[in-house]
């Protein structure tokens, strides 16, 4: 008969062993799992500049690997219309409205036809003549204003991911750069740095010591000198 000592010891050591997860690698790759549900939830919220996108951004918002190829090589995008008739190729028009809810290439406020206006999700005919109705806008201040005599806030702040206000490089305040599609609190400060600007050249010789020239093609579409 075994010691009683011994009998108790590979008792408690059974119940250790019985409380033990019984795979802790399925355990682990369940936590990762997990984490990576929330970070992708989390991108998916976030609106897509196709400029500023990676291919897998854009096969997120739905388009298919060869669709995503063909928006990357068509960068940089400096006219939404050119996007949209790539897209018009593949995509009818359901799944254009559900793609441009999450992903757009802003159209300028002070430039843009009326009638490109519409291809904005919830933009009709009436909205795109309000659209055209301000201009010249100042800044996206004005916008919100204007518009906002219209629609809520809420509408207001969904249609400043569709459009933007050019500024003028010498005189904008850093709120109006930092109002810029995909320019932070780091480029503003470059955007300040070298004033006064005495030509685009200067602009781009100067901001292109930060970005290549793909970049610096997106940047040059929202400023201008007087």
């Amino acid at each position: 008969m075994k010691h009683p000592i011994k009998l108790l010891a590979i008792f408690f050591l059974a119940l250790m062993v019985a409380c033990q997860p019984k795979n802790t690698e399925e355990n682990t790759e369940t936590e990762v799992s997990g984490t990576a549900g929330e970070i992708s939830e989390n991108m998916g919220s976030d609106f897509i500049n196709p400029n500023l996108a990676t291919k897998e951004d854009l096969i997120s918002a739905g388009l298919s690997e060869k669709l995503a190829e063909e928006v990357i090589a068509l960068k940089p995008i400096l006219n939404m219309m050119d996007l949209h008739a790539l897209l018009l190729q593949t995509l009818d028009q359901a799944a254009i409205e559900a793609l441009y809810a999450k992903m757009f290439v802003p159209f300028n406020l002070n430039t843009t036809p009326e009638t490109d206006f519409k291809i904005i999700p919830g933009v009709g005919d009436r909205m795109a003549h309000e659209f055209e109705e301000y201009r010249p806008y100042m800044n996206l201040a004005q916008f919100r204003k204007e518009i906002g005599k219209y629609v809520d806030e809420q509408e207001v702040a969904r249609f400043e991911h569709y459009v933007f206000v050019p500024v003028e490089l010498n005189t904008a305040a850093e709120e109006d750069i930092l109002s810029l599609p995909g320019v932070g609190s780091r480029m503003a400060h470059e955007f300040e740095e070298y004033r006064p600007y005495t030509s685009m050249e200067q602009f781009r010789k100067e901001i292109g010591k930060y970005v290549d020239d793909q970049e610096l093609a997106r940047l040059e579409r929202f400023v201008y000198l007087k």
